[in-house]
Order: structure tokens, then sequence, then C-alpha cells
């Protein structure tokens, strides 16, 4: 009879306090938090399929995520550009509250920006919210 070793179980990357080390090398490193990942969707087709349906799936990247830097009359054109895509998309409801529900940190989501959703995750009393012109 063969002996075989016992299977070992990775060890999950977690420090003394908790917290996972990935998110807190990206708070490290970029300084703002990931997405909260406990707030994610499960693993069911079901929860993830409106984002087959999204105005903004063949589109690039660039325009719902600012790259470094941006800032005054750029930022604000490619974020009322972008809104204007959210506008007339059938799943910007289905996007918004995801975006809100995870707290995603970055980019345009459901016609918010990451300040609109920040405004509106705080509950300060009178959102200022942009919308595409």
């Amino acid at each position: 009879m063969r002996e075989y070793a016992q299977p070992t179980t990775p060890k999950r990357l977690v420090t003394p306090r908790g917290t996972d080390r990935v998110e807190q090398l990206m708070k490290r490193l970029y300084g703002l938090p990931m997405a909260e990942l406990s707030r994610l969707p499960r693993p069911v087709a079901d929860e993830w399929e409106w984002q087959y349906e999204g105005a903004c799936r063949d589109l690039p990247a660039e325009m719902f995520f600012h790259p470094d830097g941006e800032r005054g009359p750029r930022r604000r054109n490619r974020e009322n550009t972008a809104k204007a895509i959210c506008i007339s998309c059938p799943v910007m409801l289905a996007c918004r509250t995801h975006a809100l529900a995870v707290q995603e940190p970055y980019g345009i989501w459901g016609g918010l920006s990451e300040d609109d959703r920040l405004t509106i995750i705080s509950g300060d009393a009178k959102p200022d919210i942009s919308h595409a012109s």
C-alpha cells in the first residue's frame, strides 16, 4: 500500500487584524481602497447577466475610467460623454444599483461618477450630481 502526502490547504493572505494583505497592499500602493469584494454578487449568471446588455459593453474602458492625472475640463467632458451613454442604456438602474451596493471606487457606473457615488453613500443632505448635458 502506497502512502501519499496529505494535500495542504493554501494559507490565505490575512494579517493579524483580519485585513486581506492584497487589500492592504492596494491601499498602500494607490491610496484608495478596492471595491468591497464581500458585497459583490455571487457567481451566479442571473446576477451578472445585465452586463451583457450594457451600452458601454463594446466601448473603450477609457471612456468610463479616468487616466492618472486627468483634471478640469478634460475630465468633466469625458464624464459627461460617459453619462450620456448611460442615459440611453437599458440596464442603467441595474448598473447603478451594483455600483452603490459594492461601493465601486472608480469610473462611471449607472450614470454616476466617483464623486456622485461618494455623495450618495456618505448620505450628504443635498447631493450635487452632475448630469450629461
